[in-house]
């Protein structure tokens, strides 16, 4: 018998906000149950398993970060289109650390070419169409970047930055500023013409 009010939907906005309050690794069926005040097996009438769970989370998470990614970047080209990219994420993963987490969950190849992931990698080449990047550097770039942000943004939750008088801000724009210059440098010749 399924539970009212239990649904695909519900049990993965609540394992969501589960993984940004303990710990995405914290998501689990007996941990979704207890914040319904059901027994683990009710559950499966809505998930197969953890693993759906947790596939079902990362979807949720690069859905709704490709939309706030999305929002801040229309209408913007050039430097204003990737700093308002890269806030976006870094303002994502501070926010909500455990949906973050989620988004680096590993997808088979078939729900990840369905998933918003595409988005990801489709905004980020639209914002280095402003820097006239050929290929290999176009992707080049684009794992460069996705390297960066994850990397900074992961260093940040970690407390890495807390220890120094420097703010994790200014690095954060000196950073930018450096990624603005290194794609501005890497154009094609036919584009410095």
């Amino acid at each position: 018998m399924v539970r009212a009010g239990l649904s695909p939907e519900r049990l993965t906005l609540a394992g969501a906000e589960l993984a940004d309050e303990a710990g995405f690794g914290q998501v689990t069926l007996s941990a979704l149950a207890r914040c319904f005040d059901v027994k683990p097996a009710s559950l499966y009438a809505h998930v197969k398993n953890s693993h759906e769970l947790k596939t079902r989370i990362a979807l949720f998470a690069l859905e709704e970060l490709a939309d706030r990614v999305a929002e801040a970047v229309a209408g913007r080209a050039g430097k204003d289109a990737l700093t308002a990219f890269a806030n976006a994420y870094r303002d994502y993963a501070r926010a909500h650390p455990g949906r973050y987490e989620a988004a680096r969950y590993r997808l088979d190849p078939q729900t990840a070419a369905a998933s918003a992931g595409v988005r990801h990698a489709q905004m980020t080449r639209a914002i280095l169409r402003g820097y006239d990047l050929a290929e290999p550097d176009q992707t080049h770039a684009v794992r460069m970047l996705g390297s960066v942000f994850h990397g900074y943004a992961s260093l940040e939750a970690a407390g890495a930055f807390d220890h120094t008088d420097v703010a994790a801000q200014q690095s954060w724009a000196w950073t930018l500023d450096c990624l603005d210059t290194a794609l501005r440098s890497r154009c094609t010749p036919e584009s410095r013409v």
